[in-house]
């Protein structure tokens, strides 16, 4: 059994090398995050949306943003996670369809400049391409965070963080790890390096 545990653990060693040697992705990572840096000195917001651990996931991040990373001495940054009123969330969901619920928010309250971040292991839910449809339409900068393959959600990307795996946990792990980088990035090119 100690084995089967360390294979799991393995494979999201490695599912994060085979990100780190992805010299394409490393540099994504420090463009999206001047991006996002530009976005805030500029007034400008990030939204993050994701279904299921990626809601989770997205949530995480966004939190990470406006709350804050290592900084406790810093000012919030305007960043959220669209599926957290759940008043709205349900009520869409209900009177419209599921597929509907981060388009109307996304036609409703950004702005051009804004930066949106999908989350979808598939890169094919419905509801994250809708939201990316609308979000091109008002030019708001779209960052998918997919698997491999990338889905649907890569044409609709301005910049995607294709994980190189299929295997859900493993990319969701891998999410997290460039959204943290990004996050640590973001919080120390606007406010300065707090060691940890």
């Amino acid at each position: 059994m100690n084995q089967r545990i360390k294979d799991i653990f393995r494979e999201s060693v490695n599912t994060k090398i085979r990100v780190i040697e992805d010299e394409a992705m490393i540099n994504r990572v420090q463009t999206v995050s001047d991006i996002i840096i530009n976005a805030f000195n500029n007034g400008n917001k990030v939204y993050f949306c994701g279904n299921g651990g990626s809601a989770a996931d997205a949530q995480h991040l966004a939190a990470e943003l406006s709350g804050a990373f290592y900084n406790r001495n810093r000012a919030a940054l305007p960043a959220e996670a669209l599926h957290c009123n759940t008043s709205y969330l349900t009520a869409v969901a209900n009177d419209f369809d599921f597929d509907t619920i981060y388009v109307r928010l996304v036609q409703s309250i950004t702005n051009a400049g804004d930066v949106l971040i999908g989350m979808s292991t598939s890169g094919n839910s419905r509801n994250v391409l809708r939201a990316f449809e609308e979000a091109r339409r008002k030019n708001v900068i779209t960052v998918g965070m997919t698997g491999m393959e990338g889905g649907q959600l890569k044409a609709l990307s301005d910049y995607l963080f294709n994980v190189p795996s299929n295997d859900t946990p493993r990319i969701q792990e891998a999410h997290m790890l460039i959204g943290h980088t990004i996050c640590q990035l973001v919080e120390e090119g606007i406010f300065g390096i707090v060691k940890p």
